[in-house]
């Protein structure tokens, strides 16, 4: 598809314009920030529709990834062509790097730092992106770090997918599956608190249950939660559910793992407007009978990843 060049992107918004340096964690985003990036994003889709903008050809994204990924890192390249600027990749970044470990991250980040206007990073250890965050003198993403770290943009295209169906305030999810270790769910908890009324149930075997951590930022904001480890007392209660793996190696047994499924037997339970979202790839624990249910957001969920990403690179790049 061609790309016509337009005038540069202006944000019709009555919101202030907010100041966004990094983005490390789902903490650092107040209700009116994820507002402001709404907006975006949904200029973002109109951008897209016509199939792009020429606006950022003068800049440059540096994909860094210690981890390998498909849908995380592909999302945000294709969300910075269709920005018009250019991409510098690579998804053995661990192998490129010293063999310093504590060096390692720091040094790599000062020097692409000095090629690029943005730094999306995936690493392998919790804490890395904001490591690299602290001595980078462009802005850094986390595309996820470590196990049980964060993925804060995951958690944003969640948001978003949700906010384009109803309203957030009010909302009861829950997060099955593999919670103690699972970036995509603690990301999206973080900023479920943020809104009223939620509601959050943690449903999984009780040795992957969410950690303490989360429940008590949840208990200092006052956000309702419950531990539950059937799936069966919950699914029908909920607005959104929000399936994750368990692997196999965490678990005692096949039998104990498909407990926590969603399939055919499992859709009759759910409210007739509910939601599922999946943070993708999937195994045995959302079976495919399940995507042609009008109830299946998991892919809409996945491809809101291209605009969210597009307007949170506006946002940084723009400052």
């Amino acid at each position: 598809m061609q790309i016509t060049e337009e005038p540069k992107i202006r944000i019709e918004s009555s919101r202030p314009s907010m100041n966004l340096r990094h983005v490390v964690e789902s903490q650092q985003f107040t209700v009116p920030l994820l507002m402001e990036l709404f907006d975006r994003t949904r200029l973002m889709e109109r951008i897209v529709a016509r199939g792009g903008t020429l606006d950022y050809q003068n800049r440059i994204l540096a994909s860094l990834f210690y981890e390998p990924s498909t849908r995380t890192r592909f999302s945000f390249e294709a969300a910075m062509h269709r920005l018009g600027g250019r991409v510098l990749s690579t998804e053995h970044a661990r192998y490129f790097s010293s063999a310093i470990e504590t060096e390692q991250v720091e040094d790599s980040i000062r020097i692409i730092g000095s090629y690029s206007d943005v730094i999306v990073i995936r690493h392998n250890q919790e804490g890395g992106a904001r490591r690299a965050a602290a001595v980078s003198p462009v802005p850094v993403i986390n595309a996820g770090d470590g196990e049980g770290g964060q993925h804060p943009t995951q958690a944003l295209l969640d948001l978003f997918t949700i906010y384009r169906e109803r309203p957030i305030e009010g909302l009861s999810v829950a997060f099955i599956g593999e919670l103690d270790r699972g970036r995509t769910v603690r990301s999206l908890a973080y900023l479920l608190a943020k809104f009223d009324r939620v509601k959050i149930y943690f449903v999984s075997p009780p040795e992957l249950q969410m950690k303490p951590d989360i429940l008590e930022y949840l208990d200092r904001h006052e956000v309702k939660y419950e531990i539950e480890a059937d799936i069966n007392k919950v699914v029908g209660e909920v607005d959104v559910v929000y399936q994750t793996r368990i692997r196999p190696d965490r678990v005692s047994s096949v039998a104990s793992q498909m407990r926590y499924a969603i399939d055919s037997s499992v859709l009759p339970k759910l409210k007739p407007n509910a939601m599922i979202l999946h943070p993708l790839p999937r195994t045995v624990e959302l079976d495919k009978t399940v995507d042609s249910d009008p109830r299946a957001f998991y892919f809409r969920q996945a491809a809101n990843g291209l605009v969210v990403r597009m307007a949170l690179l506006t946002m940084l790049l723009d400052r």
